[in-house]
C-alpha cells in the first residue's frame, strides 16, 4: 500500500502582495518516524557533551545570525510582512539570547549543594530528551530562538513545528544550527500540518512541549500532552492593559503609547493593546494619540520608511476587521481608521476605538493588529479593576511618579509582567510568561532552563 501523504497546506505566502512564492507538503508518516528516531539516538550522545563544547557551537550560531541579519531580516519580512528593520533588530535579538545562554547555562545549571542531616546533599539540574516547540509566525526567528538556546544548552534535543505560513523561516533556522555544527538531529525542523502534531505529542521520544500561540491552541496541546503526563510550558494570547495615571511624563507615555500598539504591525502577544486613561488626562491623551497613529506610514515592510505594514495573513485581517465592526455596531466609536486599505496585500489601517461596550469583541478579545482600545477611569482603583477584567494577564505597562501608585499597580495587576514607565518587552536576562488564559511556565532567564530539565535531587551517605 503506498503510504498516505497529507495535502499540500504549508505554503509561503508574500503579506505585500498575496503572491504565493513556495509550497511544501507537509512530511509523510516515514519521515516524522526518520526524524524522531533521529532525535532520540542524537540525545543520547548530546546529552554527554561538555558546557564548553555546547557553547562553542552556539557562538558559532549567534554569529552566523549576526552576520546574517540582512539576508535573515528579509526573509521574515517576505514571509509574515514585519518591516524589514524590524526583522533585521530581530535576527540580532536572536543572537544575543544565544550568546546569554551560551555564556550562562553552565552556572544556571551547576549542582547545587544542599545542607541536610548527615551524608551530602545536592541538586542536579539534568537534561530530559527531545523537546517539542509549537511556535507563532509574529516572530518567526525569536520565538523559536528563545526555546532553542537553553534546550539545546541543557543537553536536551529539539523539534519545530513552526506556523504554516513561514516554512522557510523554520527551514533556514535548521540549518543555521547545521552550519554552526550542532550534529545531526539536535535541532529539526518538522513540516507538518496541525493534524499531524498529536502524532508526535503521542510518541514515547518527545518528553515535553512548549507552545507559543492561542488559547485555544494552548487547551488543545496541554490536554493531550497532560494525557501523557508530558511537561508543557504556555505561552498564550494577551489583552495587554497600558495605564496612564495624572503624575505621567504625557509626551513619553504616548509616545510609547503609538510604539507599542504597532510593534511588528500590532501582532505582538505583549504589545498594548486596551488604554486606560485616567480622566483628568484622557481627553488630551487621545487627541495626541489619534494624531500619533494618523502619522504613521503604511506601506510595503520593505521600504525603510515604513511604520507599518501587512497583516501575516488573509484571514488575520478577516478577522480583525470582523472585531472591529462588530465592536462598532456594539455601540464603540471608531476615531481613526477601522477599515481595510484599497491595495493588494493584508493591510489594515492603524485605528483607535472608545466608548467601548462590555459586549464589544475590543473588551474581552484579544486584538491581533494595529486596533487601540481607550478607556477612560476615575482613579487608580478603578484602574487595576479594569486592567484585571480579561482572561489573559500576560504583561502590563503602568506610566505614573506617584510612588503609592505604582506599588500598587505592581502587586495588584495580575499579570506575569508590570513594567513602570516603560514598553512591556521581552529580553534574555528576565523571565518571560503569564497567568491566567495567558499560559503558564516560563521562558528566558533561568527560570526558561530549569523548565525541561530533571531536578534530581542527590543524597550521599557513606557505607558502614
Amino acid at each position: 500500500m503506498m503510504e498516505r501523504t497529507p495535502a499540500i497546506s504549508i505554503a509561503s505566502i508574500n503579506p505585500a502582495t498575496g503572491e504565493t512564492l513556495r509550497t511544501f507538503e507537509p512530511l509523510a508518516d516515514s519521515h516524522i518516524e526518520n526524524k524522531l528516531a533521529r532525535a532520540g539516538s542524537t540525545y543520547q550522545t548530546w546529552r554527554r557533551t561538555s558546557f564548553s563544547e555546547r557553547k562553542r557551537l552556539m557562538l558559532a550560531a549567534a554569529e552566523i545570525l549576526e552576520n546574517e541579519k540582512a539576508q535573515f531580516g528579509r526573509l521574515m519580512t517576505t514571509e509574515m510582512g514585519k518591516p524589514v528593520k524590524a526583522a533585521r533588530d530581530e535576527a540580532v535579538k536572536c543572537a544575543l539570547g544565544l550568546r546569554y545562554y551560551a555564556e550562562n547555562a553552565e552556572s544556571f545549571l551547576r549542582d547545587e549543594p544542599v545542607s541536610t542531616d548527615g551524608g551530602r546533599a545536592y541538586i542536579s539540574y539534568q537534561p530530559i530528551g527531545a523537546v517539542l516547540a509549537v511556535m507563532p509566525w509574529n516572530f518567526p526567528f525569536w520565538q523559536v530562538l528563545r526555546f532553542a538556546g537553553p534546550t539545546l544548552m541543557a543537553g536536551n534535543v529539539a523539534l519545530l513545528k513552526h506556523a504554516s505560513n513561514v516554512p522557510q523561516c523554520a527551514l533556514a533556522i535548521e540549518d543555521i544550527f547545521r552550519r554552526a555544527g550542532f550534529p545531526e538531529g539536535a535541532f529539526q525542523t518538522l513540516l507538518i500540518g496541525s493534524a499531524q502534531v498529536a502524532r508526535v505529542i503521542d510518541d514515547p521520544r518527545v518528553m515535553a512541549i512548549t507552545l507559543t500561540g492561542s488559547d485555544a491552541a494552548g487547551r488543545q496541546v496541554a490536554a493531550q500532552a497532560g494525557g501523557r503526563i508530558k511537561k508543557t510550558v504556555l505561552e498564550l494570547g494577551g489583552s495587554d492593559p497600558f495605564i496612564v495615571m495624572p503624575s505621567a511624563d504625557l509626551p513619553a507615555a504616548i509616545a510609547t503609547a503609538v510604539k507599542a500598539r504597532t510593534i511588528n504591525n500590532g501582532q505582538s502577544c505583549i504589545a498594548a493593546k486596551r488604554f486606560i486613561l485616567a480622566d483628568a488626562i484622557a481627553s488630551e491623551f487621545e487627541r495626541r494619540f489619534v494624531a500619533g497613529m494618523e502619522a504613521l506610514k503604511v506601506g510595503d515592510p520593505m521600504d525603510e520608511s515604513t511604520d507599518v505594514g501587512p497583516l501575516a495573513t488573509a484571514q488575520v485581517l478577516e478577522d480583525l476587521d470582523r472585531q472591529v465592526q462588530k465592536s462598532a455596531a456594539a455601540g464603540a466609536r471608531i476615531l481613526t481608521g477601522g477599515k481595510r486599505l484599497e491595495r493588494p496585500g493584508n493591510y489594515y489601517a492603524p485605528t483607535v476605538l472608545a466608548d467601548i461596550p462590555p459586549n464589544a469583541p475590543a473588551y474581552r478579545e484579544e486584538m491581533f493588529g494595529p486596533v487601540a482600545s481607550l478607556f477612560r477611569v476615575a482613579n487608580r482603583d478603578a484602574a487595576i479593576h479594569l486592567a484585571n477584567d480579561s482572561i489573559f494577564g500576560l504583561g502590563s505597562s503602568v506610566w505614573t511618579n506617584d510612588e503609592g501608585e505604582r506599588d500598587c499597580f505592581i502587586r495588584d495587576i495580575e499579570a506575569g509582567q508590570v513594567f513602570v514607565n516603560g514598553m512591556t518587552a521581552s529580553e534574555p536576562r528576565l523571565p518571560f510568561g503569564g497567568v491566567k488564559a495567558s499560559g503558564y511556565g516560563r521562558e528566558l532567564s533561568v527560570y526558561g532552563i530549569r523548565e525541561f530539565v530533571n531536578i534530581k535531587t542527590v543524597c550521599i551517605k557513606s557505607g558502614a
